[in-house]
């Protein structure tokens, strides 16, 4: 089993340490927090798009295709009432002169996501004390 340590340095703060990184979250002001930091839902959208253009990362470089006109634009809707994501859009953005021949398969290859198949199939979750 993998495991990741979460640390409380202060105030509405969290850090996840893990494979020698660090990842800072705080609370937002309107929560509370200083604002410091990501809130730890911002890092979960954001762990949507960048899984999905590190996918599109490996798909060009194994056809030599440029990536950096390449970028991604994540579009949700909040359900205020289950305080909960309704839907994560994910639009690629693709520059004109990419191959015509590619453009499908590169949605198709960001949809492999392994964060995005994880919505589809989420994991049991248990929390406990020690």
């Amino acid at each position: 089993m993998m495991e990741m340590k979460v640390t409380l340095p202060g105030g509405k703060r969290a850090n996840a340490h893990y494979k020698g990184f660090t990842v800072e979250t705080c609370a937002p002001k309107s929560e509370g927090g200083d604002g410091t930091a990501p809130a730890p839902f911002d890092l979960l959208l954001a762990s949507i798009g960048t899984c999905a253009a590190v996918y599109i990362a490996y798909f060009c470089e194994s056809r030599d295709l440029p990536t950096e006109d390449i970028s991604l634009t994540l579009r949700f809707q909040w359900n205020e009432k289950k305080h909960l994501l309704d839907k994560v859009e994910v639009l690629v953005h693709l520059p004109p002169d990419f191959p015509k021949q590619y453009r499908k398969a590169v949605i198709r290859t960001a949809q492999m996501c392994s964060v995005k198949k994880t919505f589809a199939a989420p994991p049991e979750i248990i929390v406990s004390a020690a």
